[in-house]
């Protein structure tokens, strides 16, 4: 398949992910007291473990090909510091936009990666497009309760902005392909500094929020999110 088409089809896959989440979080009106309790707390403890997959199956292990123990240092540490900093400033702007924030702030990074590893050849990219879609999901499922409990916007405005939204992730990808191609080592630095963030959102905002007293499900959704990534993995090294 042509290498610009299939960037395409995997970033719009990853993309079009957050929208769908968004979608089912319109029909929240559906035996709503349930849906507020297990089952948020389920689609947020199950996009927690996609994240987690992506960090430890894709994002670690080859962002570090191509740099030495500082550098992996450097740009994890600095990838989890930034992240932190973008959490403080929104938290002190009491923005109802933070959810979003935090998913544009891992989709980005991620999309850049990908078209950059499809031009270099590199199968992980599928890997990483599947982990983007799966954690995209919930993420766009959490950013759009968010924003409607906070604006007077129809469902169908803020459905259309998701799906704009969902665009970046072609930007991003064609981006990677005809930039970031020729500097391995960069990608190498944005899918590090990625994993360092991503981590801190998990822990900081996702698995917090995840957690329900008295209920065991969603931390089943942790595991059955990164079981999928690694079911992923299995099928592309074996």
């Amino acid at each position: 398949m042509n290498e610009i088409v299939t960037i395409l089809m995997l970033t719009l896959m990853a993309g079009l992910a957050i929208p769908l989440g968004a979608l089912l979080s319109v029909g929240d009106h559906i035996k709503s007291n349930w849906l507020e309790t297990e089952f948020r707390h389920s689609v947020m403890a199950f996009g927690g473990g996609a994240l987690l997959s992506a960090v430890a199956l894709v994002l670690v292990p080859e962002g570090s090909r191509n740099l030495g123990v500082v550098a992996i240092s450097f740009w994890f540490m600095a990838g989890g510091i930034a992240f932190m900093a973008l959490d403080i400033f929104l938290h002190r702007l009491n923005t109802s936009m933070a959810q979003l924030v935090a998913m544009l702030s891992d989709f980005v990074p991620e999309a850049l990666a990908l078209g950059a590893a499809l031009s270099l050849g590199n199968s992980y990219a599928f890997l990483l497009a599947l982990l983007m879609a799966l954690q995209n999901l919930p993420e766009g499922f959490n950013s759009f309760r968010e924003l409607k409990s906070a604006t007077t916007f129809s469902n169908g405005r803020l459905l259309g902005v998701f799906v704009l939204l969902a665009l970046l992730g072609p930007v991003c990808g064609f981006a990677g392909y005809y930039w970031l191609s020729a500097y391995p080592v960069a990608v190498s630095c944005v899918m590090i500094f990625s994993a360092g963030g991503i981590l801190y959102i998990t822990f900081t905002d996702i698995a917090p929020q995840a957690k329900l007293e008295n209920h065991w499900l969603p931390a089943i959704g942790v595991v059955a999110g990164f079981l999928l990534g690694l079911i992923g993995h299995q099928f592309l090294v074996n």
